[in-house]
């Protein structure tokens, strides 16, 4: 599940693997936080999958799996757009690499803003457990499983 175990890099190339492989996770972050589409795209896969489901059964929601870079991209900016503001920061990243497949793990803290009411909000701190694949020269995101750690705040920030 969870990347865990070590392993030693082998050649200088795998250092550029894991640094473009942990900014996938960036430009899924980054890309929210700014709003900005085409660099939130960027971090998926064509045929990429998020899977929101275990963090939000935290607090009782059940919201389906997204498919789909173009359908994850519009599901997530439209959700909020206008409405949310959000931050993401990464930490403590794990990575595996075999060939042209890799696996992440790392901590993630979310914090949602409703724009109209600063007084209500969602601060999440969240594990992601990412599939990626090589896509030329960067690394984009296949599957993407969430699951929370611990919130606070009103989860109607994230889903309205």
């Amino acid at each position: 599940m969870y990347v865990v175990e070590h392993q030693a890099a082998r050649r200088p190339s795998d250092l550029g693997d894991r640094v473009e492989i942990i900014d996938a996770l960036y430009r899924f972050g980054l890309g929210q936080d700014l709003p900005d589409r085409d660099l939130f795209a960027s971090s998926f896969a064509p045929d990429a999958e998020l899977d929101f489901r275990p963090a939000a059964a935290k607090w009782g929601a059940a919201p389906p799996p997204m498919t789909g870079r173009d359908a994850i991209v519009d599901t997530i900016l439209a959700l909020f757009a206008g409405r949310v503001t959000t931050t993401h920061q990464v930490a403590n990243p794990r990575v595996a690499v075999e060939g042209d497949t890799a696996r992440l793990t790392a901590l993630v803290e979310a914090q949602h803003l409703l724009t109209a009411d600063h007084g209500t909000f969602a601060l999440l701190k969240n594990r992601y457990d990412v599939d990626l694949v090589r896509d030329g020269d960067r690394w984009v995101m296949r599957r993407v499983v969430i699951d929370n750690v611990w919130f606070t705040g009103d989860p109607v920030a994230i889903f309205g």
